[in-house]
């Protein structure tokens, strides 16, 4: 069975839509979950995501057991784990080396197959092997297979991590929550999503300070227990309904969210001449009829995120002059590039510059490449004279939830077909 969305130019995008749990949270929370030994988890705010049922069947190979109905999940822990991930698994999806750490701090080991997800660059697993060597770790690769042992408990370090690593910072801390003595992470990412990690471990027993600067220093403790736990908004989702109604010269209000975090993106918006009003936890924005080219360039948080590069690229073939995008994290997030391309516009890249003036766009087939390239091809075709055909469906599922029907609700001329 193939599925594709066709979506036709029509009237401005608006009204309301709620903002659902983030993807980027909810799986290290559900890595960090396995810490509570022999007890529950219940996580509320969960999205129903094909990544987020990837992680659930990861957790329930290593003996978890995980129900998941409407946004709530619960997760029961047993005494014993698995120690061997599940290849077939592991190899969908980049999230799940997180439960590394987990197996590691808990079990003393863990044999994990190098994780999958969207082709999107290298991001190598270096910052996190060298971390759990600095907490006593013994790491052995071979055959595309990562062997991880510690002799009793992993002991208190400081490490600085050089680069910050998201994904690093999130399987450190897992790990360093039950390690012997005190960690001191340095050089660290600063992401909403780190701090809400913080606080689900911090409400199951762990003693975590400083997660949202650039050190976070980790208390050790013996064992933590059960919880129940709200997830983060997802503010990618959020920023992506904020350029919908930008790119359709629509008037929407984005609900349930955290203004601040989506503070990078805002200022952008702003800077091309998109009306926002901020509230505490909504945003409102109203697109105008003419916007001014701007220069991005993506970078860690606080910085402008690389998840809303595609979505954002779309927008600017709307920007009156030359714009600038400069992508600084992953090396082939410009795939999508050529499929813009294919529609009219005529994007430039210098090495990991785009450069984008204003282009008529026209409906055409295209195939997404990865999980944002397909919101912001879906975009793109809400502007795109004619009709536009997305291929590749399973990269928007694993992000997403609902989202043709989410833009349905706001005006949207745009269906999902199944043959």
């Amino acid at each position: 069975m193939s599925e594709y969305i066709i979506v036709q130019k029509g009237n401005p995008l608006v009204g309301e839509v709620q903002i659902e749990g983030a993807k980027n949270a909810v799986l290290p929370i559900m890595a960090a979950s396995l810490l509570a030994k022999g007890s529950s988890v219940s996580l509320e705010r969960v999205p129903l995501l094909t990544d987020v049922q990837t992680m659930a069947a990861v957790l329930s190979n290593l003996g978890a057991r995980v129900m998941h109905s409407e946004n709530n999940m619960e997760i029961m822990i047993p005494e014993k784990l698995q120690t061997q991930t599940p290849e077939h698994l592991i190899s969908k999806m980049r999230a799940s080396i997180l439960v590394m750490g987990a197996l590691l701090t808990r079990e003393g080991k863990a044999s994990v197959v190098m994780p999958g997800g969207c082709a999107i660059g290298s991001r190598p697993l270096d910052i996190h092997l060298r971390g759990f060597e600095a907490l006593g770790a013994k790491i052995q690769l071979s055959h595309g297979v990562i062997e991880a042992s510690v002799v009793g408990r992993l002991k208190g370090t400081t490490y600085n991590l050089g680069f910050p690593s998201v994904g690093a910072t999130e399987n450190l801390m897992i790990a360093a929550t039950l390690a012997e003595g005190v960690t001191v992470l340095q050089g660290v990412a600063r992401e909403p999503e780190i701090i809400d990690l913080a606080n689900f471990l911090n409400a199951m027993g762990a003693k975590i300070h400083g997660a949202g600067t650039d050190i976070i220093e980790i208390h050790g403790v013996d064992t933590l227990h059960e919880c129940q736990y709200e997830i983060l908004s997802d503010r990618i989702e959020a920023g992506t309904f904020m350029v919908a109604a930008a790119i359709t010269g629509g008037d929407i209000i984005i609900k349930n969210i955290v203004p601040d975090h989506l503070q990078p993106l805002t200022s952008k918006l702003q800077q091309i001449g998109v009306e926002m009003t901020v509230g505490t936890d909504w945003i409102g924005v109203k697109g105008m009829p003419s916007y001014r080219a701007v220069d991005i360039k993506t970078g860690p948080h606080p910085h402008f995120p690389t998840d809303m590069q595609s979505q954002m690229l779309a927008l600017l073939l709307c920007c009156e002059g030359v714009s600038t995008l400069t992508e600084t994290i992953f090396e082939n997030r410009f795939m999508h590039i050529e499929q813009l391309n294919h529609m009219g516009a005529q994007i430039t890249v210098d090495a990991n510059i785009a450069i984008i003036t204003k282009q008529r766009l026209h409906g055409m087939r295209v195939k997404a490449t990865d999980l944002r390239s397909a919101a912001g091809l879906v975009l793109a075709g809400l502007i795109a004279d004619g009709e536009t055909k997305i291929e590749q469906l399973h990269h928007l599922d694993r992000g997403y939830v609902d989202f043709v029907g989410k833009l349905q609700k706001l005006g949207a001329t745009i269906s999902r077909i199944e043959r």
